[in-house]
């Protein structure tokens, strides 16, 4: 199989199925310019040919990861599945439109939530948080919540995929796809 794509597709359809919870959950690395790394689970939004798509708060100490090394890595583990998959790849923003389309296709707290919240600046209490959502309810009482303008998605741009499922004896497979002028090559790795 020489499209990390269709693999892709594929084990996601698979892990649909079998995956309690979310399947869609994904762990994002990033680093600060200096390369300290961190990593959190975010949700998968969207993907084809040009890349795994997500969405964030752009203040966010990931958004600012971002702005700072526009460079990421994607992790998949599917326990039911016994599955990974690696991706590491160059980050971009999606468009404006993008990020309206999938914005105003989520329900209508989370709408608010985007404004309420100043994601991970310190929270003095959790009232303070309920107090910045009731004051935004009240701005924006109907379904009409226009996307804040801190709040878009990005676009890892796949160079390597990694394709692991675990095997007896610790015997794993390893497919590994790199990008390539014109496609992708493909190789195994040892366990």
């Amino acid at each position: 199989m020489l499209d990390p794509f269709a693999h892709f597709q594929t084990w996601f359809a698979e892990a649909e199925q079998s995956e309690p919870g979310d399947a869609n959950a994904m762990t994002l690395a990033t680093a600060t310019a200096d390369g300290l790394p961190s990593a959190r689970i975010v949700l998968l939004k969207g993907w084809d040919a040009q890349g795994f798509v997500f969405y964030t708060n752009k203040q966010s100490r990931k958004g600012g990861e971002l702005t700072a090394n526009p460079h990421a890595a994607l992790l998949f583990h599917w326990k039911s599945r016994h599955r990974q998959i690696r991706i590491e790849g160059s980050v971009s923003d999606v468009t404006d439109a993008e990020a309206d389309a999938y914005y105003a296709s989520r329900a209508r707290i989370s709408r608010l939530g985007a404004w309420a919240s100043q994601q991970s600046r310190p929270l003095p209490a959790r009232a303070e948080l309920e107090r910045r959502l009731a004051e935004f309810e009240a701005r924006y009482p109907g379904e009409a919540i226009p996307r804040p303008p801190h709040w878009s998605g990005y676009r890892l741009a796949p160079r390597l995929m990694e394709f692991w499922q675990d095997m007896p004896y610790r015997l794993h497979d390893r497919t590994i796809y790199t990008a390539a002028p014109g496609g992708w090559t493909t190789s195994k790795l040892y366990p």
